[in-house]
């Protein structure tokens, strides 16, 4: 069995090993880590060696812990690292490089289009009829989107969203309440099949799908890092949320995952502030004064078109994994289309959670 894991902000894990009599057995790490002592590696694989195959992260990590020696210095790799590799090799887990990836790039759609397109792309990759995706967004108008779970009052001002044209829409995720305008949001959505994070607990399927946009970030300048438990953000601010939902393949089978990132390029904070109802408990764990500090915008960071720094960060993710053009076929479109008009328009979806 062959697990791999990268460590967010760190280095590969890759792990090799065999079960017999429901032990690990033959356990070899290695990774393009720093580790010392030498002979801590050895150590490494001692301490898993023979540990019963439904031993979890928290108690693999912990034998590691336990039998390394007080000296060592790990640089890149965390035992709890190690132990994600050890049950994505028992889960079978497939790597990003598994996949012939596809792009969806289209023209700007409603706010309730993107939504059900998100829906029925991820139902589609569960289903085994669509490849893994990556699905850049494109806005046609303005937009509060809020998390399947939130207030609609407690969230929205109606009278500033109705001042200023902002369509509200309820997504399938959980998470928080995201501001978007045309030209000022970076918005793409990830639907992989769930073997892909086989083996990762859920917070860190987070840090797992943004690692990728981090390194091309990093690409472009910007030295990014992930906060739990959704939040890509810089010495200077929060530039991007992330939420997920999880889909149950036909029949109960195999399914899929929907990670969906919004990045600020640009913002108008005063006109958010007057649409969004930012109270002083949200902010009170953030430890600052006021909303408009939690955000600096992408176009500031980097000085490049919104334009540009989309197709950096797709010609990054072609270089890392492979990525093929590809379009919403008209079958996709037709049941997106009736999704956005019978669930995301509808008052009983938008307001499901009053």
């Amino acid at each position: 069995m062959h697990g791999e894991y990268k460590v967010p902000g760190g280095k590969l894990v890759v792990v090799d090993l065999d079960v017999e009599g429901g032990a690990l057995h033959e356990v070899r790490v290695a990774g393009d880590f720093f580790l010392e002592p030498d002979d801590a590696i050895l150590a490494i694989d001692a301490a898993l060696e023979g540990a019963p195959a439904h031993t979890d992260t928290a108690g693999l990590a912990a034998r590691i812990d336990a039998a390394l020696p007080a000296s060592t210095v790990m640089l890149g790799l965390t035992s709890e690292g190690v132990a994600v590799a050890v049950r994505r090799a028992l889960t079978h887990a497939t790597e990003w490089r598994d996949y012939d990836w596809q792009l969806i790039h289209e023209a700007p759609q409603s706010p309730a289009l993107h939504m059900a397109l998100d829906e029925v792309i991820t139902a589609e990759v569960a289903a085994g009829r669509r490849p893994p995706t990556l699905r850049v967004w494109e806005w046609a108008s303005p937009a509060v989107i809020i998390g399947s779970f939130q207030s609609l009052r407690n969230e929205v001002d109606p009278a500033g969203a109705e001042r200023h044209g902002i369509t509200v829409v309820r997504r399938i995720s959980g998470g928080g309440a995201m501001f978007v305008e045309p030209g000022n949001t970076i918005t793409y959505s990830l639907s992989v099949p769930d073997s892909l994070v086989s083996g990762l607990s859920f917070a860190d399927s987070y840090a797992y799908l943004d690692d990728w946009v981090l390194q091309a970030l990093g690409d472009m300048g910007i030295k990014a890092w992930y906060q739990p438990l959704n939040d890509i953000a810089t010495e200077v601010g929060k530039i991007a949320g992330a939420a997920q939902k999880r889909m149950v393949g036909p029949n109960g089978g195999p399914g899929a995952v929907l990670h969906h990132v919004t990045m600020s390029y640009d913002i108008d904070a005063d006109k958010m502030l007057e649409v969004l109802r930012i109270g002083k408990e949200k902010m009170s764990d953030k430890g600052i004064k006021s909303a408009k500090k939690r955000v600096d915008p992408l176009r500031r960071q980097t000085g490049l078109p919104r334009e540009t720094v989309i197709d950096r960060m797709v010609e990054s993710f072609r270089n890392r994994y492979g990525l093929t053009h590809g379009r919403i076929t008209p079958e996709e479109l037709a049941r997106a289309e009736e999704l956005a008009t019978t669930k995301y328009s509808s008052a009983e979806w938008t307001a499901r959670v009053s």
